[in-house]
């Protein structure tokens, strides 16, 4: 195995590289660190495929990453056969930097291993790709996107027949082959233009856009309800510069919305992100153009979607021209409610209807689950998960699905997409709104009627950000001590049980191993406390950081409050 020098002086001596990227590299020759940041390790190739920031270097997104990908993806699509290979994959990209130019050159390594490539014509939603994935009934997709990270990064979202996001074994099989691999020599490619007047690869558009928004609208549960106050409803919306910006507000348009205000400067496409430090529609912050605009047409709601447009955040008006954020747990359960309440009133609820969450997401979705005799689950995080237990239901015949989601700010309806769904959701936010409008409520009066109804909760996630070399030292460290020595106490307050997902063990305090977790394989701790609330601690899969999670039951909202706060002290702690 080569050091990180080895590594280093490799790329700079490969006939691979282009000249800007031997002087980007010639330019950090004397800074050792820098030089350990971008060789110490390859990009890991997980189940989410491949996130990292775009610079030359073996631990970056480049070029060079994408060949080395997309012929191990190849590898695994031409192992499942001639018929696999004709029914080909989707490719698409998002608004970041690089992106077509990485789309393309994906494209045409698919091409030259004899698999048929359609790629859209421009940046598409994350959800339009699953969509499409399923639409022509492909054997893979490909979506070349970073998400909400940060300006500075890129990524190769990998997905399966099931229009999900890869099977584990399959991504095994792709971090194998890269593993034993070149990357520079590795690959087959041909001319894209060359390929695409050859027949070996289609580009798809506006037709796609169609079929994918027909069953948009059929989420659409009660558009009456839009009808009614569409005259004097006012919704903001802003796509942070991303893939929303064409699609989100058709939808609305065709929901009967006659009032949507997008945000203008954030309309632009850009992946440079001007407007915002982050494109994360998690950040309240990066909503002020948006407040800005909402408070001079007195709109009533702001939707913000993400750059791929998979997560979608929102404001609500409350006193004055304050304009208050809804967290994607509280998000999840009103849409939980409001699709059970609905389809109940007009007849369209399914027999043996069922939802489920991330692992990570507020405990309040099974409350108002069961209360209204809907079945839950939850999973790992992550929309493949759930994706593979609703894909299990369908197989067995058990149970039909009416919404899923997780904490952070990602949900999914319909039969048509298997990840989440900025797109759909907009609309029926939008829906839901309206219906509360008419009520003379607003999505915060809401949840605090939901609040008065299943009891109170509250919740927050804490970010342990450890960057660099050391910072994944420093986080594994910390994983191995809180499973090895558990805490007693956290933030006062007993610990009782402690699940550990990562071997599926479920640990009493003082007893020791009793049970095990209904699946396991991922490392997370999960430690219940006396008093009912929950602390969970992971890494992140995407990014240098260690994310905990509070999750607390209340009397009260004074009650959760002061939990939180106690939690929160001890977490920060953690990262110390």
């Amino acid at each position: 195995m080569r050091t990180f020098m080895e590594e280093y002086q490799r790329w700079l001596d490969s006939p691979a590289l282009s000249e800007a990227e031997w002087a980007e590299l010639n330019a950090i020759s004397g800074d050792e660190k820098e030089i350990r940041e971008r060789f110490f390790a390859p990009l890991e190739f997980g189940t989410a495929g491949l996130r990292g920031t775009m610079k030359t270097g073996l631990h970056n997104m480049n070029i060079h990453i994408i060949r080395h990908a997309t012929q191990a993806f190849a590898d695994v699509i031409c192992a499942e056969g001639e018929l696999a290979m004709q029914k080909g994959i989707v490719i698409a990209h998002d608004c970041r930097l690089n992106g077509r130019e990485y789309a393309e050159e994906a494209a045409a390594v698919m091409a030259a291993n004899g698999i048929y490539v359609r790629i859209f014509d421009a940046l598409r939603p994350t959800p339009e790709l699953s969509f499409a994935v399923r639409y022509y009934n492909a054997t893979a997709g490909l979506n070349v996107t970073a998400s909400h990270n940060p300006k500075e990064y890129n990524g190769y979202k990998v997905y399966w027949s099931d229009g999900a996001q890869l099977p584990p074994k399959h991504a095994d099989t792709i971090a194998k082959r890269m593993a034993e691999t070149d990357i520079f020599t590795c690959f087959k490619t041909c001319d894209y233009e060359e390929a695409i007047k050859a027949g070996k690869i289609a580009v798809i558009g506006e037709e796609t856009d169609e079929a994918f928004l027909a069953e948009v609208m059929k989420q659409a549960i009660n558009p009456e309800a839009v009808a009614a106050v569409a005259d004097d409803f006012r919704i903001v919306y802003t796509p942070f510069h991303g893939c929303g910006h064409k699609l989100v507000p058709e939808a609305l348009k065709r929901l009967g919305m006659k009032h949507v205000f997008p945000v203008p400067e954030q309309m632009i496409i850009d992946g440079n992100f001007p407007t915002v430090v982050s494109p994360n529609p998690e950040n309240p912050e990066g909503f002020y153009l948006a407040v800005d605009l909402a408070r001079k047409v007195d709109s009533d709601l702001i939707i913000g979607t993400d750059p791929d447009s998979d997560r979608v955040g929102t404001m609500v008006r409350s006193e004055g021209d304050k304009y208050v954020t809804i967290t994607g747990n509280q998000m999840g359960v009103l849409l939980l409610d409001y699709i059970i309440q609905a389809r109940k009133t007009t007849g369209s609820m399914p027999e043996n209807p069922a939802t489920l969450n991330s692992l990570v997401s507020t405990p309040m979705a099974r409350t108002v689950a069961e209360a209204n005799g809907v079945h839950f689950e939850d999973t790992f995080t992550g929309f493949k998960f759930m994706a593979e237990r609703i894909g299990d239901w369908e197989a067995a015949g058990t149970y039909n699905y009416i919404f899923a989601f997780e904490e952070s700010y990602g949900y999914m309806v319909g039969d048509y997409v298997r990840d989440k769904d900025a797109v759909t959701i907009s609309m029926l936010i939008a829906e839901m709104a309206a219906w509360y409008h008419a009520k003379g409520m607003t999505l915060l009066d809401a949840i605090h009627a939901l609040y008065e109804k299943y009891g109170w909760y509250m919740e927050r996630t804490l970010n342990l950000v450890m960057p660099g070399v050391d910072g994944l030292e420093k986080m594994q460290a910390l994983m191995r001590e809180l499973r090895g020595n558990p805490p007693e106490k956290i933030g006062g307050e007993d610990v009782i049980r402690v699940r550990d997902y990562l071997d599926g063990s479920i640990n009493v305090m003082g007893l020791g191993k009793v049970d095990r977790t209904p699946y396991y394989g991922s490392n997370v701790l999960y430690f219940e406390l006396a008093e009912g609330s929950i602390f969970i601690v992971r890494p992140s899969g995407t990014e240098p950081k260690i994310k905990v999670y509070l999750l607390v039951r209340g009397k009260s909202e004074a009650d959760c409050a002061d939990k939180i706060n106690r939690y929160h002290a001890y977490a920060e702690e953690l990262g110390k």
